[in-house]
């Protein structure tokens, strides 16, 4: 490892002092941090204030078991990318398959062999850094892009598709948020369809507002990880319209299209990834241009544009 490289950081969570004193042997040997968790408690206090790069987890302890621990670890957005790998010495195949349900990458027999757990750290880590990475571009992009595991609980969504999910859910939070279960019964099929990406998107209608939109299966990203797109189904032909009549360049046309919907000002930079005073230079030029004096007869002139295509 080059020393401008910072050290990954490992969190091993087991209540066995010989396995503790092992396992931290041989991965500090290989130049990488270990923290040490001897129970659930621990781990999720510590993992509040320390985010480790991988985590290696006893499948049986006392009290909280592994399995709870990871769970309540993937619940948390900011830990979500964290891969888990399970250390356990059950051979059951219905064990191995509880682990990997609770979000875990992979697993290790106990005895554990400190060759063999290297290796598969080093490959989960180097996984983890990739996926990081496209995350972190597709953020700089400002696609409306989302993750989510099978069941529906979204894993992680870049800044566009956040603003927009807010917008579409008033209860909408990134942090262990579950699409509802129309959605997840959607999603369930598309991934049981011979093709997912092939399959039919799911519309969805904004409350109180023209706005529709659909949310599509753009490909499996992993065992527990879906990657999905939403795009604004209806609002093109909105802009269109209201582009068209009322002779509106297109980025103004999308700020009067979210007046309409009642969205301030900061709402509207949010979500169109501009700053406000541009969005008030927009809003000038749209109320010389529709002869309109303020944002409430500048809605009210879109809506009865809208409503009476």
């Amino acid at each position: 490892m080059s020393s401008h490289e910072p050290r990954s950081i490992v969190l091993v969570v087991d209540d066995s002092p010989d396995t503790l004193r092992m396992l931290t042997d041989a991965i500090e040997d290989a130049g990488m941090t270990v923290l040490v968790a001897l129970d659930g408690e621990q781990a999720l206090s510590l993992t509040e204030r320390i985010t480790p790069d991988i985590i290696l987890m006893d499948a049986l302890m006392p009290g909280m078991d592994g399995f709870e621990i990871c769970r309540r670890l993937k619940r948390n957005s900011g830990l979500s990318h964290v891969p888990v790998i399970f250390m356990t010495g059950l051979g059951e195949t219905e064990d191995i398959v509880k682990g990997l349900d609770a979000g875990g990458v992979d697993y290790l027999r106990k005895p554990i062999s400190p060759d063999e757990m290297l290796a598969r750290i080093k490959v989960h880590l180097a996984n983890a850094r990739i996926s990081q990475s496209a995350r972190t571009a597709l953020d700089a992009s400002g696609r409306f892009l989302l993750a989510s595991n099978r069941a529906g609980r979204i894993l992680w969504s870049t800044p566009q598709a956040t603003r927009l999910l807010g917008t579409i859910f008033s209860d909408f939070h990134s942090k262990a948020y579950v699409l509802p279960a129309d959605m997840q019964a959607w999603l369930r099929l598309s991934l049981a369809h011979k093709s997912p990406t092939q399959s039919k998107p799911f519309e969805i209608k904004s409350p109180g507002s023209p706005l529709k939109f659909e949310m599509s299966v753009i490909s499996q990203t992993g065992p527990e990880e879906v990657l999905l797109r939403l795009v604004e189904s209806s609002t093109n032909s909105d802009k269109d319209i209201l582009r068209s009549k009322l002779q509106l360049t297109q980025r103004e046309a999308e700020v009067l299209l979210w007046i309409a919907q009642g969205k301030s000002n900061r709402d509207i930079a949010e979500i169109l990834s501009l700053s406000p005073r541009t969005v008030n230079k927009h809003l000038e030029q749209i109320f010389n241009k529709i002869g309109v004096e303020n944002r409430t007869s500048a809605a009210a002139l879109a809506v009865r544009l809208l409503n009476g295509r």
